[in-house]
């Protein structure tokens, strides 16, 4: 049982520990990407996208900034620089009643921020696969 898998994320994410990943995720967790048009299903797949993102979108410039929690359901703004380009996004993430996240929604703006993520992201799951 995961007490708050919001500070369990936020945790994640500070240690860059895509190890974590198989205690926060529900076995049939749904992965929305910005740039997939389909819904990504299971545990597999997600560890795979959210483990490159660790790797493409956090860096010395990544910070959360505004959270909504309610339920279970948390919003977490972000920020980051990558080339020069301002990135700025959400997580939006739902949990079950064991604490470990059933569906991970992440939306990114503005569109060469997109297009920017789109290339770093294809080229670092190619490496991880």
């Amino acid at each position: 049982m995961i007490e708050n898998p919001v500070a369990a994320w936020h945790t994640l994410v500070e240690n860059k520990d895509a190890a974590a990943l198989d205690d926060i995720l529900a076995d049939r967790v749904v992965f929305h990407s910005p740039v997939v048009h389909t819904p990504q299903e299971g545990k597999p797949i997600t560890k795979l996208y959210l483990a490159a993102a660790l790797h493409v979108l956090n860096n010395d410039t990544f910070r959360y900034g505004r959270e909504v929690v309610s339920g279970n359901n948390a919003v977490l703004e972000f920020f980051t620089v990558i080339d020069g380009i301002s990135i700025n996004g959400v997580d939006m993430i739902t949990w079950d009643k064991d604490g470990r996240i059933t569906d991970f929604k992440v939306m990114i703006r503005p569109l060469k921020a997109i297009t920017l993520v789109h290339q770093l992201m294809g080229s670092m799951l190619q490496k991880m696969k």
